[in-house]
């Protein structure tokens, strides 16, 4: 199963910021599972969220360039409050560095007013033909289905 935790972006200053939402729904697998009596998003889900919304500025601020942009680091995550079902995070990222295969960030999410999460990482980005030039068709693909995906997403 692959989760996929942004439902929008709704701001994008490419190689500065994005901001995205998620909406949680009862719904969600994960869920009845995490806690089947206090159903809340789990914290590395949330965490997801800030590292999936980072590569989203990445490969807009690349022009899709790799196809692969991967967690390198975390540090400093703070998890502040709980996130339930019928809830909306709203991510904000921030670039401190936007290079050719690495990026740092700092990022939160909120509710409302309530911080829910807030981190700093990094994360790497490459070409899987880097290494395996037979690896360059995959390439393409996941770079067409993101661009895809980004049209589903995009502001406006």
């Amino acid at each position: 199963m692959r989760f996929i935790l942004i439902d929008k972006v709704v701001e994008l200053e490419p190689g500065k910021k994005l901001r995205a939402i998620k909406n949680v729904s009862l719904s969600e697998e994960y869920l009845a599972d995490h806690f089947p009596t206090f159903p809340v998003l789990p914290g590395v889900l949330l965490l997801e969220g800030l590292i999936e919304s980072a590569s989203w500025l990445v490969r807009k601020t690349e022009n899709f360039a790799h196809s692969m942009v991967l967690l390198e680091q975390a540090g400093n995550v703070k998890y502040k409050s709980f996130l339930a079902p019928g809830g909306q995070i709203e991510y904000t990222v921030e670039a401190k560095a936007v290079e050719e295969n690495i990026s740092s960030f700092k990022g939160v999410g909120m509710c409302g007013d309530e911080v829910i999460v807030e981190a700093r990482f990094g994360l790497r980005h490459f070409n899987l033909a880097d290494k395996d030039s037979r690896m360059a068709r995959v390439d393409a693909e996941v770079i067409d289905n993101m661009k895809k995906r980004w049209e589903l997403l995009k502001v406006g």
